[in-house]
């Protein structure tokens, strides 16, 4: 009973601390948002998006959704959705093309500077990142319109009232709150998800499928490890480990470089791929889309890269030099 009661309030404060960090950066996005609602602008700011967002079939207006989680992160990201999403409903292709572009190009500030700390450069991270989503939401709504599949409304839980942005300040801002409080309900969810999967090593066992393919495309055994930690448990994780890597020296810079690369285009496939079904995210794209095209790409690149110059590497790929410790 006493390990039960540690294990609970263990999980509790992770679900707290995570909330916090979020909250900081979600409540003046919130606000933001609705003043730019207020004042009717967010169709301006969206229009320069109209182009880029057409050619993935999405709603101009989705792209703000998008900028917000590349600056911050998918929670932000999510709450601008909440906002604007009940003026603008998708079809579960569109909300899954929606969910890809931000499960591959989120966090860029925070996450590339963990893979420029590795040794990997921060731009090409960053321009891989933003040109894999557009090319993987590009090619799906490619698929999906084809085929004519996912053309169905799709099913969002985060409920959004139509009306809401008519309503007195006060309650909008007692339906924020409430948004506010899902926002950590479904971080301790998933929180306790990742425990259960962990002890039922669920883990293990995606980490041993992963790794003869890893090999195949060329990123080498000291690095597949870290690397499966990063496509299952997240950037966080599998980067800072990473780190530790590239400081000891144990791993190539060229290792180091391939697996920051696939984890930046693909991470986290069981926590972002559950929080982003919140939206309609369909399986096929958010998981096996994500995942097959991640592998793809880092296959394409890794064939590039062995063919540039050693100068061209050092200069726009990664450093020279392992990070000192």
């Amino acid at each position: 009973m006493k390990r039960i009661i540690s294990l609970s309030k263990d999980i509790l404060r992770d679900s707290v601390t995570a909330s916090i960090e979020m909250f900081k950066v979600m409540i003046p996005v919130i606000i933001i948002v609705k003043l730019l609602q207020e004042f009717g602008l967010i169709s301006y700011l969206a229009w320069p998006l109209k182009p880029l967002m057409g050619l993935v079939g999405l709603p101009a207006e989705m792209g703000l959704v998008w900028a917000t989680a590349i600056v911050n992160n998918i929670y932000a990201g999510l709450i601008v959705f909440a906002s604007i999403a009940g003026d603008f409903p998708l079809t579960q292709a569109q909300a899954t093309i929606l969910a890809c572009l931000m499960l591959v190009a989120h966090g860029l500030p925070l996450e590339n500077s963990i893979a420029r700390k590795a040794g990997a450069r921060f731009m090409f991270q960053s321009f891989s990142r933003l040109a894999g989503a557009f090319t993987l939401g590009w090619l799906l709504n490619i698929i999906y319109s084809a085929t004519d599949t996912l053309q169905a409304p799709a099913m969002v839980l985060f409920k959004v009232d139509p009306q809401a942005a008519n309503k007195p300040l006060t309650t909008w801002a007692l339906d924020q709150a409430m948004n506010l409080l899902s926002i950590f309900a479904i971080i301790l969810a998933l929180i306790i998800m990742m425990r259960i999967l962990q002890a039922i090593r669920v883990i293990d066992l995606m980490n041993a499928v992963l790794r003869p393919i890893l090999k195949l495309i060329g990123i080498g055994p000291k690095a597949s490890a870290i690397t499966v930690i990063g496509l299952t448990m997240g950037l966080s994780y599998g980067g800072g480990l990473i780190i530790n890597e590239a400081r000891s020296g144990n791993v190539s810079k060229e290792d180091i470089f391939y697996s920051l690369t696939l984890m930046g285009l693909c991470h986290s496939l069981i926590e972002d791929t559950l929080l982003l079904a919140l939206i309609g995210g369909h399986f096929s794209g958010i998981f096996w889309g994500r995942l097959i095209f991640a592998v793809a790409a880092l296959a394409i690149i890794v064939q590039i890269v062995r063919r540039l110059p050693d100068s061209f590497k050092n200069k726009y790929l990664w450093v020279a030099k392992q990070p000192a410790q």
